[in-house]
């Protein structure tokens, strides 16, 4: 779950109402540059990461950047400016055959796929790139394939020798996958890193981090862990077998360990490498600041349109909250006229009232609790008074961090209003995550949200499901509801796709129809470019740069 890079999602872009001007990415596209791209060049793309990580099984990344450019998987994302995200084939030729009523899932592998050496990829090699992602000693990955194959539960990886059962590869360009329940949404799932290839005897969990074994168009040339990682490319990746990647620079190289005020500086001065180069890391206040006052360099940003959810959680297990006319009366009562004015203005985000976010199929928009930005306060006095509330006091759980102080601050203003005091309780960050997913002692919480797919599933499943609550689970606003428990269920082992999205279009007004969080903004997130950089834009989802389809001008 991209929960903690979607958290800081409101804090980074505090200045985004800075009237940008030139290119302010209502689209998500870069503007075509009058020279031609080409193959070839070097891109360089500066990051404040100390160490960039491409071993799939404890990969979080999505599917169009990093490690999109050293391997691929069976499936990808389609992603392309202004249109919805949709899974497309990679390395199979279809995005998968269901059968058993969705609780198996079959696939052929295309032919012509070689790894870096030319060693043809079998679907054997696919069957133990997802068994390492099982073993303990690689965690942090994505996980949501462990929970839903036969098995999966108990299963503790190949370095003994174990095999999962569950994946079958009846011959070389064959696999298939048994769960344990429907579920429609498996052609995403194979788009997650876990599902590259990888070949047996060359997956050491201490080294493949550091230098995996390519499928992609690119290759590990050097990689020094906290300064720079080389990719060159790959010659025995196959062009006509993929339809994502134009894989234009010859050569792309990391730079790790970056300031992130360094970086801005060198792209607005825009010479040398800074002309070939991008910022992986969205612009913070201050650098949009910076950015504002040169015209060339503000034409060089591409923006987000609107993306990851920031809510404000109510714990429904605890105290007043439990009642719903006094969590409909925060609805009304919430401030997000100056929630997103202490966020950066109108360019932080745009108003939210679903949980389905913009960009993901089958999104519905619709809003239960009509009200201006500025709340209804004497709508929320009436729902309080009718609930016979008064004198309520809250404890709102937060980031210890500037920006995000000011964010809770102005919700605390906004709620005073209707006569509900809040205390603050900010945090550090990993003692923030670990109260919001473990404790049940707030009442309140600031969250934030990117899914990890593109689909309504991941939106609603993990922040929703009453099985999603404590022990880590993002449920934090406590929610549990059975009717909506089983249409989660009905949802996700739904294999049709439009009517999938009817059903989970019906969860989202639900669920809000039972008022656990107020939704606040989609948040925005700009990033800056050189002038060389084309083909540099931001979609829909996820909210950052498609590094597969970047090239360099001539």
């Amino acid at each position: 779950m991209h929960h903690l890079r979607t958290a800081t999602v409101v804090a980074a872009t505090a200045a985004l109402a800075l009237a940008l001007t030139g290119y302010s990415g209502a689209t998500g596209t870069a503007p075509a540059s009058a020279a031609s791209s080409t193959k070839g060049g070097t891109l360089h793309i500066l990051t404040t990461a100390t160490a960039v990580h491409l071993d799939p099984a404890t990969s979080q990344n999505l599917s169009t950047t990093t490690l999109g450019l050293v391997v691929r998987r069976l499936t990808t994302w389609d992603i392309r400016p202004g249109k919805t995200a949709k899974v497309v084939p990679d390395l199979a030729t279809t995005t998968g055959t269901p059968s058993d009523g969705g609780k198996t899932w079959t696939y052929h592998l295309k032919k012509g796929i070689e790894f870096q050496d030319g060693t043809p990829i079998t679907s054997q090699d696919i069957k133990y790139g997802v068994e390492r992602s099982f073993a303990p000693t690689l965690t942090g990955g994505l996980s949501y394939h462990k929970s839903l194959l036969v098995g999966g539960s108990s299963y503790q990886g190949p370095f003994d020798g174990g095999q999962l059962d569950s994946i079958a590869t009846p011959d070389d360009r064959t696999i298939v996958f048994h769960l344990d329940a429907a579920y429609g949404d498996w052609p995403w799932i194979a788009s997650m890193p876990a599902f590259a290839p990888v070949p047996q005897g060359k997956g050491d969990p201490n080294t493949y981090d550091a230098k995996p074994v390519a499928s992609g168009p690119y290759q590990v040339q050097s990689n020094q862990q906290g300064s720079q990682l080389t990719l060159v490319r790959n010659k025995h990746w196959s062009a006509g077998t993929d339809k994502v990647r134009t894989a234009g620079p010859a050569k792309i190289v990391f730079e790790e360990s970056q300031d992130e005020s360094t970086v801005t500086q060198s792209l607005i001065a825009d010479s040398g490498d800074a002309k070939d180069s991008f910022a992986a890391t969205y612009l913070g206040a201050a650098e949009l600041n910076q950015v504002r006052q040169n015209p060339s360099a503000a034409s060089r940003v591409a923006t987000s349109k609107a993306g990851p959810i920031t809510y404000l959680a109510m714990n429904t297990q605890r105290g007043a909250l439990k009642d719903l006319q006094v969590r409909k009366a925060l609805e009304y009562a919430t401030d997000k006229r100056a929630f997103r004015i202490a966020a950066g203005g109108a360019q932080a985000g745009t108003y939210a009232s679903t949980l389905i976010t913009p960009g993901i199929a089958g999104r519905k928009s619709y809003e239960l609790y009509k009200a201006p930005a500025s709340g209804n306060v004497k709508k929320a006095k009436a729902l309080l008074k009718a609930a016979g509330q008064k004198d309520l006091h809250f404890t709102l759980l937060t980031q210890n961090d500037p920006s995000y102080l000011a964010q809770a601050q102005a919700l605390q203003q906004g709620l005073k209003r209707a006569g509900i005091a809040v205390t603050l309780k900010p945090e550090d960050v990993d003692s923030f995550y670990t109260d919001a997913t473990n404790d049940s002692s707030y009442d309140l919480v600031l969250y934030g949200w990117q899914p990890d797919f593109p689909s309504a599933n991941a939106n609603i499943q993990p922040l929703f499901a009453s099985s999603q609550i404590g022990n880590g689970g993002y449920n934090v606003s406590h929610y549990s509801n059975s009717d909506v428990d089983a249409l989660i269920t009905k949802a996700t082992a739904t294999v049709n796709r439009s009517k999938a999205n009817a059903l989970w279009a019906q969860v989202d007004r639900r669920i809000m129809q039972d008022a656990p969080i107020v939704p606040l903004t989609y948040a925005k997130q700009s990033f800056l470019r050189g002038s060389d950089v084309q083909h540099f834009f931001v979609p829909d989802f996820p909210a950052y740069p498609n590094y597969l389809k970047v090239t360099l001008a001539k």
